[in-house]
């Protein structure tokens, strides 16, 4: 990762606390019941501003977390990869997952993709807005990769010109 990059993600990183207030408190060993108040959504750094998350198990910036995503119709994570295993299950909506090498699926509410480490993947909210869970096995991070598979910055992905 250039030094850019590094950069944003550790300021991107020291913003996220923000997010896990009510999930740092819980325990692994403790069980949880809970509803998300709207409010508990919030933006997550180095992803697109129409994506928000809650932080439902865990730290993500520590450790594995289960977080509850929500994506506005047409919001675009665009390719990248992640240094931890990644498991989204499908809420609402439609969400269209393309993988690296493997044809697209347009996933609906029960779909289930798994991103192993590293594995180059894109997701877009089509046709309305979606929502999803989103399991990461280790603290979340996101790498994006231009066409050629070259790891560029967030700016760079997010950018008007690069969707």
């Amino acid at each position: 990762m250039c030094i850019h990059g590094k950069l944003l993600t550790a300021l991107g990183f020291l913003l996220l606390p923000s997010v896990v207030a009510t999930a740092s408190a819980q325990q692994d060993d403790k069980p949880i019941v809970q509803n998300t108040p709207p409010g508990q959504f919030k933006k997550i750094p180095n992803l697109p501003d129409c994506i928000t998350a809650a932080v439902e198990q865990g730290d993500p910036t520590k450790g594995a977390s289960v977080l509850l995503v929500k994506g506005a119709s047409g919001c675009k994570a665009p390719w990248h990869f992640h240094t931890p295993n990644e498991q989204v299950m499908m809420l609402s909506g439609v969400g269209r997952v393309e993988m690296k090498g493997e044809q697209a699926v347009s996933l609906r509410a029960g779909g289930f993709a798994y991103a192993p480490v590293k594995h180059v993947h894109q997701f877009t909210c089509v046709g309305g807005p979606c929502s999803f869970f989103l399991h990461s096995d280790a603290p979340f991070d996101i790498h994006y990769v231009d066409q050629g598979g070259n790891e560029i910055s967030s700016e760079q992905a997010l950018s008007k010109r690069h969707s």
